[in-house]
């Protein structure tokens, strides 16, 4: 599984499979929403929670499409079906691969472009904690759709399709947490339901995801 994960992350940085693709549509997000609604320090603190994990919610979204796709051409998932390897342990990983180059460096950018939306200093530590804690869920979830469309012509669209409904929990919860953090308030129900929503996406979902994936090797 090292091994797998190694690979995976080398060819994230070679072929760019999204790493510094996501982070560069983050910041570009985050860099237009004063312009598009106006520079106004309470509409920006207002607005903050929701525009940072909506622009992280897509940056994630990305590069989905390319987790199994790169291995489908070339014909390696073929064979890492084929290796001793559990094709759940595959799911895992490729989750894992993607959550590194993906969710780890827009959890670590997001404090630093909360500046820029006037992002209200309480609510700092709850926006690390809920990425930290959400971005996890995006990328299995997101490994999922992958699996599902795997090998389908232009199959991004439809993956969008079918992952962002599954994403609307978490950027409900997360975006909620950091609100009532930078109000003063406790966000500890809403991280303790994300936490519910990414432990139980790590637990049952690279299930499902090897099973979408033997149906479409077949």
């Amino acid at each position: 599984m090292t091994a797998l994960l190694l690979r995976d992350l080398r060819l994230a940085v070679r072929a760019g499979g999204g790493f510094g693709l996501g982070l560069a549509f983050f910041l570009i997000v985050i860099v237009l929403v004063p312009f598009g609604v106006g520079p106004g320090a309470q509409t920006l603190t207002l607005i903050a929670p929701g525009i940072l994990w909506v622009a992280a919610l897509l940056a994630a979204l990305l590069s989905l499409d390319r987790i199994f796709a790169l291995d489908w051409e070339d014909g390696a998932l073929a064979l890492i079906a084929t290796s001793p390897l559990p094709l759940e342990g595959v799911a895992l990983v490729k989750a894992v691969a993607h959550w590194i180059t993906t969710g780890l460096p827009l959890t670590l950018a997001a404090p630093v472009l909360g500046f820029l939306l006037n992002l209200a200093p309480p609510a700092y530590p709850w926006l690390l904690a809920t990425l930290a804690l959400g971005t996890p869920a995006l990328s299995m979830i997101g490994t999922f759709g992958a699996a599902l469309t795997v090998g389908l012509r232009r199959g991004g669209l439809l993956m969008s399709l079918l992952v962002l409904p599954l994403y609307v929990p978490t950027l409900i919860y997360g975006a909620e947490a950091v609100r009532r953090g930078a109000e003063g308030q406790g966000a500890g129900t809403p991280l303790m339901l994300m936490g519910g929503i990414t432990f139980g996406a790590l637990a049952l979902l690279p299930f499902a995801t090897a099973a979408a994936l033997r149906v479409n090797l077949r």
